[in-house]
């Protein structure tokens, strides 16, 4: 089973804890992990581009000359796409990008990533973060004292108003909850700190 430290606000080491074997200490699936970026950045393109095609745009209701005789090619409208103003053609419309991931791909991808940031010393456990108000200040000292990386991720195991809005004004950090949690954010960052009843959480969801 991993063992991991688990840190106090000030950086101290106060205690380990044991990971699940299941969870935290398997080989990572790059291919599981691949799928779940590839669809969590899929979903979110909003697909809402659209353009007019030549049965939409205004005019061109007659024909501009007549089909044989005048020398000039035949054309049966000015909306037609070879034409200024006319509709576009092949352009994009509202559609859905959308993928979608076996459920058993998507558990073994957020296990991976798990066992990845773990694996790689990136991974610490706070023993608590509570605030008695909103100090961007205080989490910035907190984050200093773990010694976290450019980009931190905060697990924490419900909501809390008062850590989210004191964390969201500090470059490269995120907060979340355990079931907001995505692989992409967790690959996305240099250290994933994850507060101790979270990693409950996490075993008990992931078991």
């Amino acid at each position: 089973m991993p063992n991991v430290s688990v840190f106090d606000v000030t950086g101290k080491k106060v205690s380990d804890i044991e990971l699940s074997d299941s969870i935290f200490g398997i080989v990572p699936n790059t291919s599981a992990m691949h799928l779940a970026v590839v669809a969590y950045l899929a979903n979110q393109r909003q697909g809402t581009q659209s353009t007019k095609t030549r049965s939409e745009v205004s005019g061109g209701g007659k024909k501009p000359w007549r089909q044989k005789g005048s020398g000039r090619a035949r054309q049966g409208s000015t909306r037609a796409p070879q034409w200024y103003h006319g509709g576009i053609a092949h352009g994009p419309k509202p559609r859905t990008y959308g993928l979608a991931v076996n459920k058993k791909v998507r558990r073994l991808a957020m296990k991976s990533a798990l066992s990845a940031k773990v694996a790689a010393d990136e991974m610490i456990v706070l023993d608590g973060l509570k605030l008695d108000a909103i100090k961007t200040k205080e989490v910035a000292k907190v984050l200093a004292a773990l010694e976290t990386g450019k980009k931190t991720l905060i697990v924490l195991p419900e909501k809390d108003d008062v850590v989210y809005r004191s964390a969201r004004n500090i470059a490269g950090v995120k907060v979340t909850l355990v079931n907001t949690l995505n692989v992409y954010d967790i690959l996305n960052c240099n250290s994933i700190v994850v507060l101790k009843d979270a990693v409950a959480k996490i075993e008990e969801v992931y078991a």
